[in-house]
């Protein structure tokens, strides 16, 4: 089974969406036979890569609403997040562009470390409030994950990789993304969404099913009443 993921680093219900699909393919029979991959997505291609203010600014801002009701919304999405054992950082996190870190990504995709520098580009940005559009911080990220240094730095000094994350960018616009986390299953079941992690769980167990019966079925409806993702207007909840 290939699950293919659209999310961007900065994205708060992308990180939480992950740790819960994760979570509920922990518990899957078949996990060994998940191909897992990470597709490029900006949810702000025209964020500036030095943040001159804080997330809560730019979530007010974004979404019309008061500084102090940015920072509730900020809370209760950490809330979230420290219900599968993620830290978020909301008053120290920078927020910026994060088109670099995904050239970064394709590139530890192609040397079998895509996973890997995904998890680690999110956790720098949410619980270590690093600055992930800087130059040195990604080399030193991709380091950790045990990418080549100077492969790195070169990649960065160019344009390599761009023309992959556009294209991945751009087969969300054919498919119809209009907000993330985003999953594909096999190339044809379709999930929005930060779900549940019994919700991803049912997905696994339906996909799997219907795919050993060959079956039809373009797109899945969970039994969840809620959906929460985000776009470049903010995060919300349906």
């Amino acid at each position: 089974m290939k699950i293919e993921v659209w999310s961007d680093f900065v994205c708060p219900f992308c990180y939480i969406g992950k740790r819960r699909l994760e979570n509920a393919m922990k518990t899957f029979p078949h996990e060994n036979q998940i191909i897992l991959e990470f597709k490029s997505y900006e949810l702000d291609p025209n964020t500036e890569a030095t943040p001159n203010k804080s997330i809560h600014e730019y979530l007010s801002e974004k979404k019309g609403m008061s500084i102090e009701q940015a920072k509730q919304m900020n809370e209760s999405v950490g809330k979230q997040a420290a219900e599968v054992g993620l830290t978020y950082h909301f008053d120290t996190m920078q927020h910026t562009n994060t088109f670099d870190a995904h050239r970064i990504a394709k590139y530890a995709e192609q040397q079998g470390k895509g996973i890997e520098m995904a998890e680690r580009l999110m956790h720098a940005y949410f619980t270590e409030s690093k600055l992930i559009s800087d130059y040195e911080t990604l080399i030193a990220l991709a380091i950790d994950v045990g990418l080549d240094e100077n492969a790195v730095t070169t990649l960065l000094k160019v344009d390599d990789y761009a023309i992959h994350v556009r294209a991945d960018e751009e087969q969300a616009r054919q498919i119809g993304v209009q907000g993330v986390p985003f999953f594909v299953f096999n190339e044809k079941y379709a999930l929005s969404g930060a779900q549940p992690q019994e919700v991803f769980a049912e997905v696994l167990e339906q996909v799997w099913e219907e795919e050993q019966q060959e079956s039809k079925l373009k797109s899945l409806n969970p039994k969840s009443s809620k959906t929460t993702y985000c776009t470049d207007e903010g995060c919300e909840t349906e």
